[in-house]
C-alpha cells in the first residue's frame, strides 16, 4: 500500500505524548519526515527514539517566542520547507467558577491562544504551496464540561485561517477531539472519569482515531477541504 505522505515534511507540536504523538507516529509511518516540538526533554527524546530516523525533536514550548524561532531554524536547516503543521500544543487546567485563578487562566491562554497563532504565523515563510495546516480544537469549544469553561474559550478562540488559503496557498482546518484517553485527559479530570457515559458511541476515544483524521487532512486526499471543523468525538457534541 502506498505511503499517503511520502516525501512530505511535518511539523507537530505537543508531541510528547497523547494525541500527538500518535498523529506524529502515524505521519512517520505513512513517509514523512516528522520535526516533533515538546516542552518535556525526556519524554520527546523517548517519543523521537521510538519513532526512528524519520523523526526530529526539537524542545520548545509553544508559548515563548524564542522557542518557537528556534524550531523553525532547525527545520530552515534540516528541511527547508513544510508541507504539514499540525499545531496541537495544548494545556488544560480545570477552574471552576470562583476558584479561577489569573496564574491558571493566563497558562492556558498563552499556550492555546498565543502559542497556537504563533506557531501558524511563524511558519509561514516555510510553507509549501498547498501545505496542510491542522489546529487541534476541542469539543469543549462547543460543549465545555464543570471546570473546564475557561479551556473552552481557550479553544474557541483560535479558528480557521481558511480566508488566507487563496493568497497563501495553503488550507487550514480544525481537528477537535472529544474525550480521549491521553495523559493530559487523566491529569485534567483524574483515572475514575464518567466520560464515557456522556458519549453516543460509550466510550471514550482513544489518540490513534484521532491520528487517523489528521492524517486524512494532511494528506493530498483532502486537497479541496479547507475551513472545516472536524469533531472525531463519537457524537458528543453532535447530539
Amino acid at each position: 500500500m502506498a505511503e499517503v505522505l511520502a516525501d512530505k515534511v511535518a511539523v507537530v507540536t505537543g508531541a510528547n505524548s497523547g494525541i500527538g504523538l500518535a498523529i506524529a507516529r502515524r505521519f512517520a509511518a505513512q513517509g514523512a519526515r516528522v520535526f516533533l516540538a515538546g516542552r518535556r526533554q525526556e519524554p520527546l527524546d523517548a517519543a523521537v527514539a521510538e519513532i526512528g530516523p524519520a523523526a526530529i525533536g526539537v524542545r520548545t514550548d509553544v508559548s515563548v517566542q524564542t522557542d518557537l524561532d528556534d524550531l523553525y531554524s532547525v527545520v530552515r536547516e534540516e528541511a527547508g520547507r513544510i508541507d504539514v503543521l499540525v499545531a496541537n500544543a495544548g494545556s488544560a487546567v480545570p477552574q471552576r467558577l470562583g476558584e479561577i485563578t489569573e496564574e491558571a487562566t493566563d497558562a492556558t491562554f498563552g499556550t492555546n491562544v498565543k502559542g497556537t497563532v504563533f506557531t501558524v504565523q511563524k511558519a509561514l515563510p516555510l510553507l509549501s504551496n498547498g501545505a496542510s495546516i491542522v489546529v487541534t480544537g476541542s469539543t469543549s469549544s462547543l460543549r465545555p464540561g464543570p471546570g473546564l469553561e475557561i479551556y473552552g474559550a481557550s479553544k474557541a478562540a483560535v479558528r480557521s485561517w481558511a480566508l488566507s488559503a487563496q493568497e497563501r496557498k495553503f488550507r487550514v482546518n480544525t481537528l477537535s477531539p472529544g474525550p480521549t484517553e491521553t495523559p493530559g485527559l487523566v491529569g485534567a479530570v483524574g483515572p475514575d472519569h464518567q466520560l464515557a457515559s456522556e458519549v453516543p458511541l460509550g466510550r471514550i476515544g482513544r489518540p490513534e482515531e484521532i491520528a487517523s483524521v489528521a492524517t486524512f487532512l494532511a494528506s493530498d486526499a483532502s486537497s479541496f477541504v479547507n475551513g472545516v471543523d472536524w469533531f472525531v468525538d463519537g457524537g458528543q457534541a453532535q447530539v
